[in-house]
């Protein structure tokens, strides 16, 4: 998460899917930084007689000037002048992250800083108190705490050697580090690096590095995990049986939900295609989402939002939320949503509600040593949205090529009454934001960090969000014969009269 970003961003179609929503996503949480830069008059021979004064003169941008580390993600924020910088470390390195900010504009409210990241979503610093701040980013949900400390570590100013078994080191550090799920994947991290760590020499070639961290990570068999030589050269990880769409199967799957929609159903675009919309007989609706990012050219988050606003409001309209002649049923489909930024996903969560209610709680491993040791989980919350919203029954319709931020919009209308229908498989199984990281002979690779967690505290890693009604999705067979059985099954219980999930 996103992905989009974005804690997990927009996949294109095509086989590179994954890889490449797992880069954007890896710019943007890379994106964590902030802002740096002891005030250096208060050091030099300039600065006033009178420490009291110097003080109150300084103003809320200054109180943010220095080094700070964040809770969570391994990583050091920097503010100096109007620039903000991240490193990213574990214990035994410090190298500079990939993301710098420029601040724009003049201090906000209450001291906040906002800097724009070239590529990426606009970062925000707030003072939060003595020796403390909060970071967010725009296209992400939650926000990170910075808590101030004297001066980068000296490690941090020192060229890493860039041998094989160094970078091996790094990876293997940065993973155990981060990953929380070793446990449940019943992996023995430190099993892993006793039989590899001896094949790691100075004499050991690109490809047999980039081998051996293939073997490392691919038994996790996680979306969110990646190591990027080139963009000819990488691989990243997936649930068994996962089969990533190619031009060919995307127009199959085209053709097959257009032939289940039926002859008279006119859709609608938005987002270049990736948001469509038709009303079906039995006034029912059909909207489907096939990413949380790159609706418009520029591919910016403020444009993004603009985008998926207009779509919304010209699907959720009085006529189809409201009277005699409103939508009976809604399907919902994200079958074929590769992620992006969870802000949008929540944005049409609150066209569908009439009260406010918790979409899930986000947290972030948060000791190098114990991987069961967390952040406070930080919630976030659907409010309604302020004109015409549908509070009818819904049905979601999912499968394992629903990844990221399509799995974290899955589960924030999980809380939503009536609960929606979901029809079709498992969702891939990958929350988090991809942690993105840099290697020091140039590389990079990306993990995730964070749970998202249900009101009662359970999270889908792995295996993913599991349906209600399980149907084949997107199968040889079904596409041979231009069936649709989780479109065809949603549109029979929605005419019915679906009860909620549940019940």
């Amino acid at each position: 998460m996103n992905d989009s970003g974005t804690r997990h961003t927009h996949r294109p179609r095509g086989a590179t899917a994954l890889l490449l929503t797992a880069l954007t996503a890896t710019t943007v949480l890379a994106a964590t930084t902030a802002c740096a830069g002891p005030a250096r008059a208060q050091r030099s021979g300039a600065a006033s007689a009178d420490p009291a004064a110097a003080r109150s003169a300084r103003t809320p941008a200054d109180s943010l000037q220095g080094v700070w580390r964040m809770d969570g993600y391994g990583t050091l924020v920097t503010l100096r002048g109007r620039s903000l910088r991240t490193y990213e470390t574990t214990g035994i390195s410090c190298l500079p992250g990939s993301v710098t900010g420029t601040r724009a504009g003049a201090p906000g409210a209450h001291g906040s800083l906002r800097f724009t990241v070239a590529d990426s979503a606009p970062i925000t610093v707030v003072p939060a108190g003595a020796g403390r701040a909060r970071l967010t980013i725009e296209d992400n949900v939650g926000r990170r705490t910075l808590h101030r400390i004297d001066a980068l570590p000296a490690r941090c100013t020192r060229r890493t050697p860039h041998d094989p078994r160094t970078v091996f080191d790094i990876f293997w550090q940065t993973y155990a580090e981060n990953y929380p799920f070793f446990r449940a994947k019943k992996i023995d991290w430190t099993a892993v690096r006793d039989r590899f760590r001896p094949q790691i020499t100075a004499k050991t070639s690109e490809d047999e590095l980039f081998a051996v961290f293939r073997k490392m990570i691919e038994p996790l068999h996680d979306a969110h995990t990646r190591v990027v030589v080139s963009k000819d050269k990488w691989f990243a990880g997936m649930r068994p049986g996962t089969v990533l769409p190619t031009a060919e199967s995307t127009a199959r799957i085209d053709k097959a939900i257009a032939a289940n929609l039926g002859p008279g159903a006119i859709r609608h675009q938005w987002a270049n295609g990736q948001l469509s919309y038709a009303d079906l007989p039995g006034r029912l609706g059909y909207f489907r989402v096939t990413s949380f990012a790159h609706y418009t050219k520029k591919g910016d988050y403020a444009g993004d939002v603009a985008e998926l606003d207009r779509a919304l409001g010209a699907v959720f309209t009085k006529a189809r939320t409201q009277g005699p002649h409103s939508l009976r049923g809604l399907i919902i489909d994200v079958r074929l949503n590769g992620g992006g930024a969870d802000p949008l996903g929540l944005r049409i969560a609150s066209r569908l509600t009439g009260r406010p209610y918790l979409a899930y709680r986000k947290r972030t491993r948060n000791d190098p040593h114990d991987p069961t040791r967390f952040t406070t989980p930080q919630p976030s919350r659907i409010r309604p949205y302020q004109g015409p919203v549908y509070t009818g029954p819904i049905a979601v319709l999912t499968g394992r090529l629903t990844v990221s931020a399509g799995e974290t919009f899955t589960q924030a209308l999980m809380g939503r009454s009536p609960a929606p229908l979901r029809i079709g498989e498992n969702t891939q199984g990958v929350f988090s934001d991809v942690l993105g990281r840099t290697l020091p002979n140039g590389w990079s690779f990306g993990l995730p960090n964070e749970e998202f967690l249900t009101a009662d505290g359970r999270t889908f890693d792995g295996p993913g969000i599991p349906p209600a009604v399980r149907t084949p999705v997107f199968t040889d067979d079904e596409l041979s014969a231009r069936r649709d059985s989780a479109l065809t099954r949603a549109r029979e219980l929605l005419a019915q009269g679906a009860p909620e999930e549940g019940h």
